[in-house]
């Protein structure tokens, strides 16, 4: 006589489908920390934009145990790099930009930064319009640094755009490198679409 074939088998195999499905869809909808995060003011033409200059780090805030020449270098690279590909124009500081660049760092733990720094002759812009994203993107990542690149208008001494790069910068090897795609990434969203302009002004309204 035929002996029955077992369940048993197919139905465990079954249950470690499922259970794999699930553990699957979990990991891919689990939300991701974002590395890359911009923010800019949707009221502005960013066509009118077309040369710039890059002037540096702002005072106590460049807390990295890095050499600062390397920091410099490295970051001006970069941004040159990726403001050259979207049309814009590197000029010096003096020749009238239409944006000047500028870079910081907030440290690991939350702190009063308008209280530090030499932040002349433009403000942190931390507060108002800014702070909403500002806040979020330092609250979520106080165990990494936070690098922020400012890009402002220094005829009306208001901020344009803004990138934040949230990452542990002390290997200038290893997170450096990571860093430059933070900053490939980030760039893909200068200038912001039209579209992207209108879900922030909603964003924006009280």
């Amino acid at each position: 006589m035929q002996g029955k074939v077992s369940a048993r088998p197919v139905r465990r195999a079954s249950i470690r489908s499922l259970a794999l499905t699930f553990l699957l869809v979990v990991a891919f909808a689990r939300p991701m920390a974002a590395k890359a995060t911009t923010d800019f003011d949707p009221r502005l033409d960013f066509s009118k934009f077309k040369t710039y200059a890059f002037i540096g780090g702002v005072g106590n805030l460049v807390m990295l145990q890095l050499d600062p020449d390397f920091i410099y270098t490295r970051i001006h690279k970069n941004v040159q790099r990726e403001l050259d590909k979207k049309g814009l124009h590197e000029v010096a500081p003096g020749q009238n930009p239409d944006l000047v660049v500028r870079y910081w760092v907030t440290p690991e733990s939350q702190v009063d930064v308008d209280t530090m720094g030499n932040w002349a002759p433009y403000r942190s812009y931390t507060g108002g319009s800014w702070g909403g994203v500002y806040n979020s993107v330092t609250a979520a990542n106080n165990k990494v640094s936070n690098l922020i690149i400012d890009l402002i208008d220094p005829k009306t001494k208001t901020l344009a755009w803004r990138l934040y790069i949230s990452r542990k910068l002390a290997d200038p090897d290893k997170d450096w490198k990571k860093a430059d795609d933070d900053f490939v990434e980030g760039f893909k969203s200068y200038p912001p679409s039209d579209k992207e302009k209108a879900a922030r002004a909603r964003e924006q309204k009280p």
